[in-house]
């Protein structure tokens, strides 16, 4: 079982739910995270047994990212059951790869219990350059991707991403009654740092800021809600990051007042009709900041998948230039992901 907190059959965990149904479950793989969704961003996660079924359970996150033959020894089918977010680098899809992976190459079949996109309603933002792969984009889409789990891993194997081509063994069970233009609202939070919709509809435009000197509100009561930092001018918002075990291990300004921007109104009542990432706040910040030369940090290339996007803001340029610089990219993409669509989707070519 490939699971975390948002893995329940109505109230129950799955595995619980399994276990009760008389079903051998032989180990959990645990991804970013954890098994029970306990472990902050960045945290590694470790190995162990759950404490309530007495199951192994293999961390997916941390120096081993990919199931082992001796991990699998003994089992008939892997279920991969994760509430993704549709963006890049959310890393719940390059477990899925990995999973994947192993599962190819170990005969094994894996069946997928999709469910829905919450910002599967459009597609924006560069496509990944493959010079910048890493775990929080493995693969040459753009930011927002716009798939179910299932309709992802649809396309990791049939555009051949997996090592050496494997394909893997693909289960599939769909969603009743969805649209890529639903705005599905998750019963449960994804992560630790994701607790409504709201950060949920602003997490593709603000996780920019985690390769930047700003905070998203890492360890106060809004995180990916607002922006911020110590000592700018301006912005009418303020807050002070604190250290949360489990939730936010020693984050970005720790004990510091930051001054910046709430964008709560904007994720509740503009971000999930809006349909694209907004740029503003990034550039916007950028041109104001006192010390733009310290405002980048080494992590921003990857999570944009490109060192573009950084030159590009750097150099003044405007945001429509760059989003011009992203559409034949995005043609070619869609053209892509239409192959593998599982469900009803209406998403414009703009």
């Amino acid at each position: 079982m490939v699971v975390n907190q948002t893995s329940k059959v109505e109230q129950s965990h799955i595995v619980d739910f399994l276990i009760q149904k008389q079903v051998v479950i032989k180990a959990i793989f645990a991804p970013e995270h954890g098994f029970r969704g306990d472990h902050s961003a960045g945290e590694n996660v470790k190995s162990s047994l759950d404490a309530k079924t007495g199951l192994p359970i293999y961390s997916l996150y941390g120096s081993q990212k990919k199931p082992t033959k001796e991990m699998l020894q003994g089992v008939d089918l892997v279920v991969f059951d994760i509430q993704d977010v549709g963006a890049r680098f959310y890393t719940y899809i390059s477990t899925l790869h990995y999973v994947m992976e192993a599962c190819a190459e170990q005969n094994k079949s894996l069946l997928i219990l999709d469910r829905p996109n919450p910002n599967g309603f459009f597609i924006d933002g560069p496509i990944l350059d493959t010079n910048f792969k890493s775990f929080v984009g493995m693969h040459p889409v753009p930011v927002v991707h716009g798939c179910t789990i299932a309709e992802y891993a649809q396309m990791i194997n049939g555009e051949k991403w997996l090592k050496n081509k494997v394909q893997c063994k693909l289960e599939i069970v769909k969603v009743k009654n969805y649209a890529h233009w639903d705005k599905y609202q998750l019963p449960i939070k994804p992560s630790p740092n994701l607790p409504n919709m709201s950060s949920i509809y602003l997490y593709p435009s603000l996780c920019f800021f985690e390769g930047t000197n700003y905070s998203i509100g890492r360890g106060t009561k809004t995180p990916f809600e607002c922006v911020g930092k110590p000592g700018i001018k301006i912005g009418s918002d303020t807050f002070t990051p604190k250290h949360l075990p489990g939730i936010a291990d020693h984050p970005p300004h720790e004990g510091k007042l930051c001054k910046g921007f709430n964008l709560q109104f904007y994720g509740n009542n503009i971000a999930p009709y809006q349909g694209k990432l907004n740029l503003f706040w990034l550039m916007d910040l950028y041109r104001n900041d006192p010390d733009s030369s310290s405002y980048f940090n080494n992590f921003f290339d990857k999570l944009a998948g490109t060192d573009e996007l950084r030159k590009q803001i750097i150099a003044g340029k405007s945001e429509e230039e760059i989003r011009q610089s992203w559409q034949k990219g995005l043609v070619r993409y869609r053209a892509i992901r239409n192959k593998y669509l599982l469900y009803s989707d209406r998403i414009d070519s703009n």
